[in-house]
């Protein structure tokens, strides 16, 4: 089973995939999905949108996961991220992929047993897991820890 894990961002999106035979996670790929800030809010969506839907028919994942939005201290920035989110859920969604969420506090606990670990502790049980795995950048391993937890999520009966 293929699984794909999206970290959104107006600025950045960060995607990670992994594979899940049994009990056994293995790193497929990841990266970053980088918007231009001098564009307007629908270009960058577009972009967005456009770039999401050439990794996913590159990986050709079976299910993906979303990380649930936070909010932040300003609301413009809760509300982009916002419709970020709503972009990467929609680019798995239609691809006819199901779509589950997380808390970054499951996410978290899911990877490194405590709902308040921090990006290091995050990237070392990263590389703990998939050994190897070269990160892309933070927005890239957020993205893996939500595809792990996704995996886990599911279980060993696929």
């Amino acid at each position: 089973m293929i699984i794909i894990g999206l970290d959104p961002g107006l600025t950045c999106t960060g995607w990670g995939v992994v594979a899940k035979s049994g009990s056994r996670l293995s790193h497929v790929a990841n990266g970053q999905i980088r918007t231009n800030a001098k564009a307007s809010m629908a270009e960058r969506l577009f972009e967005l949108d456009s770039a999401l839907l050439d990794v996913i028919l590159h990986h050709r994942p079976d299910t993906g996961a979303v990380e649930e939005v936070f909010v932040n201290v300003n609301p413009q920035s809760t509300l982009k991220l916002g419709q970020a989110r709503g972009v990467a859920m929609l680019a798995i969604a239609r691809a006819g992929l199901p779509v589950a969420e997380y808390s970054t506090k499951i996410v978290k606990k899911a990877l490194v047993g405590t709902g308040g670990a921090d990006k290091k502790q995050i990237q070392h049980m990263l590389k703990v897991l998939l050994p190897g795995v070269q990160l892309a950048g933070e927005d890239a391993s957020d993205a893996l820890a939500v595809a792990i937890t996704h995996a886990n999520m599911l279980g060993s009966h696929r």
